[in-house]
């Protein structure tokens, strides 16, 4: 069994991942390291903060490992949060308070055309690789459904009528933006033996 280690503390993130995985690839989330502290997020893209918290665990641990991270993209919004979408309200990570600001600076908007984007950064047997997931849609005027986390409940996707919060796990895992880039990971290790 190949063990890799996903560098997150979102539980989520960790059951969504989990649940793609091929037999043989067994995800290690960083509190089964027992690692709780905040991992350096201080690049000024998505691509710059995946890659800083893959390497900080494999220079810590010295264990394979992928880290992502996403950034919800709003047109009206110059691209905003972008990067900064799990802090748009502040450091705190307040997932009702960035939607709550997010719905704030939309309103009047008759353009909510916004996109999610996951960029993954793998590194394993001291190579870097990327994979990028992304999923066109819209914000919605107001939240709808209780499942999933982060904007699932105003982000509707392409080709749907329901956000991502009303969809439930089964349909999300398979269009969501980091379904899409896990998806490219997981033919990556499937592809090559590790």
């Amino acid at each position: 069994m190949k063990k890799i280690v996903f560098a997150t503390n979102n539980l989520h993130k960790l059951k969504e991942v989990r649940a793609m995985m091929p037999d043989g690839i067994s995800i290690v989330g960083l509190p089964e390291l027992q690692l709780d502290e905040d991992i350096p997020e201080t690049a000024d893209t998505l691509e710059g903060n995946a890659l800083q918290k893959a390497q900080y665990v494999c220079q810590k641990f010295g264990l394979d490992c992928f880290a992502d991270d996403t950034g919800l993209e709003v047109k009206a919004l110059n691209g905003r949060p972008g990067v900064h979408s799990a802090r748009y309200a502040g450091e705190q990570h307040n997932s009702n308070a960035n939607i709550s600001k997010l719905l704030d600076e939309l309103s009047g908007q008759t353009d909510r055309t916004a996109r999610f984007r996951t960029v993954i950064a793998l590194i394993i047997n001291g190579e870097e690789h990327f994979f990028e997931g992304i999923v066109n849609g819209q914000i919605a005027e107001t939240r709808h459904g209780e499942g999933g986390f982060g904007y699932d409940p105003v982000f509707i996707p392409e080709n749907q009528t329901e956000t991502f919060a009303q969809l439930g796990e089964e349909i999300k895992n398979t269009i969501s933006h980091r379904a899409v880039a896990v998806s490219k990971l997981v033919e990556f290790l499937s592809r090559n033996e590790l």
